[in-house]
């Protein structure tokens, strides 16, 4: 691999980090009803033309398709994490580093699962990589036992964090890309945490709109809030039965 080469696949891999993560923002953004929907009165591009009802989203819908634009970033940074690899390590299946077979063998599964149906996508595993676990050290892990042409679920690898975390793993480990002090960015201006898809926001009193309900605690003192999801109060230990 040139060094050309080498610089070119690690833009490459910074771009797809780059979109997840602002397809990550705008998803948030959408799911909190923070994201303007503006798109032009009239849009001109070449011999084409468009009124603004013809492309105008509702609410509704740009909360669909904001799922499906964070799972494309995701389905991106696989592709560029395969093509990365295989640019910089010859035969990545018979690497003498585990690590590395992981990377690549994980990158290419997920490809080939959003590459054949991606709004849809199913595990296509190869005979020889069944029944295994690829994993790269405290980065990733993937069991393809079993998953053989069922659907693709983020359970399976760890979910979108753990793609990103592989890339940047990929950009350091095998590029040898430098990591540079990052630049100021604008602070955040609420306190959001987010724990798979739920979403909590730090509110300074309650909203006017906001219905009091029953709920029973669960023996530990916490409140469960559906989805496996249960919230305690700050510094508090979870006592395990």
């Amino acid at each position: 691999m040139t060094a050309s080469e080498r610089d070119d696949q690690i833009g490459r891999l910074f771009k797809a980090e780059l979109q997840f993560r602002l397809a990550s923002a705008v998803r948030l953004a959408v799911t909190l009803e923070n994201q303007p929907l503006d798109v032009p009165t009239e849009w001109v591009h070449g011999q084409n033309r468009v009124k603004h009802e013809e492309i105008a989203l509702r609410p509704d819908q740009a909360d669909y398709a904001a799922c499906f634009l964070q799972r494309s970033a995701t389905f991106l940074m696989a592709v560029g994490m395969k093509d990365a690899i295989r640019t910089a390590v010859p035969d990545p299946k018979s690497s003498a580093d585990s690590d590395v077979r992981a990377a690549y063998q994980i990158a290419r599964m997920i490809r080939n699962a959003f590459a054949h149906a991606p709004f849809s996508p199913k595990w296509s595993i190869d005979p020889n990589c069944r029944n295994q676990v690829f994993s790269v050290t405290d980065v990733i892990s993937l069991d393809t036992t079993g998953i053989d042409g069922i659907e693709f679920d983020w359970r399976h690898y760890g979910g979108p964090l753990a793609l990103l975390r592989m890339c940047r793993w990929v950009r350091f480990k095998i590029l040898k890309d430098q990591a540079l002090l990052r630049k100021s960015f604008p602070p955040p201006t609420k306190v959001i945490i987010q724990q798979g898809d739920l979403i909590l926001v730090k509110v300074d009193s309650v909203p006017a709109k906001a219905v009091e309900i029953e709920v029973e605690r669960l023996p530990d003192g916490g409140i469960p809030l559906g989805g496996g999801h249960v919230l305690y109060p700050p510094h508090k230990e979870k006592v395990l039965p």
